[in-house]
C-alpha cells in the first residue's frame, strides 16, 4: 500500500494577492512550511540553484513548481525554458497557473515541458477545489523522483 507523500509545492506568482489566495487553498490540504513563493522567475531560478547546495535546508527542493506566465523581470516562459534545459531541476514537475486560457500559451508551454495548464479560477472555492486536487494528484497517485 502506497503512502501518501506531502509534496512541497514552490508558487512563483508575482500579484500578492493572487499569492495570498493560493497559499490560504493550498493550506486546506498542505502545512505552510510545504508551501515557498516566490515574485518572479528570477527569484525562482535563484531558489532552485540555492537548493542545489545540499546543506541549506532553508531552501527544500520542491516536488512541483506553480508557474504563472505573465510576471515581471523574467516571465513564465523564459523560466519554464530554464528549467527544462537544466540538468538538475529539469525533473521538476512544472505547472503552468495562469489567468490565461490562450492556445497559443497551452500549446507552446507544453512544447517547451510543462506537465500541466491550468488556468486560475475566478472564486477561491474553485481555487481551492483545483489546490486540492493538485495536492491529491502529485501527493497520492504519481511517483515524484527523488
Amino acid at each position: 500500500m502506497k503512502t501518501k507523500k506531502s509534496i512541497r509545492i514552490l508558487v512563483a506568482e508575482d500579484d500578492d494577492d493572487d499569492k495570498l489566495l493560493i497559499i490560504k487553498a493550498f493550506q486546506k490540504t498542505l502545512s505552510i512550511e510545504n508551501i515557498t513563493c516566490v515574485s518572479d522567475g528570477e527569484e525562482l531560478i535563484n531558489y532552485l540553484h540555492k537548493t542545489s547546495n545540499s546543506e541549506n535546508s532553508q531552501f527544500p527542493i520542491p516536488d512541483i513548481i506553480l508557474l504563472d506566465l505573465n510576471m515581471p523581470r523574467k516571465d513564465g516562459k523564459t523560466t519554464l525554458q530554464e528549467i527544462k534545459n537544466h540538468e538538475e531541476f529539469r525533473k521538476i514537475p512544472v505547472i503552468i497557473f495562469t489567468t490565461s486560457n490562450l492556445k497559443e500559451d497551452v500549446q507552446m508551454t507544453y512544447k517547451m515541458g510543462t506537465n500541466s495548464f491550468i488556468t486560475k479560477p475566478g472564486n477561491f472555492k474553485d481555487l481551492v477545489k483545483i489546490t486540492q486536487e493538485i495536492n491529491n494528484y502529485w501527493s497520492n497517485t504519481v511517483v515524484l523522483p527523488d
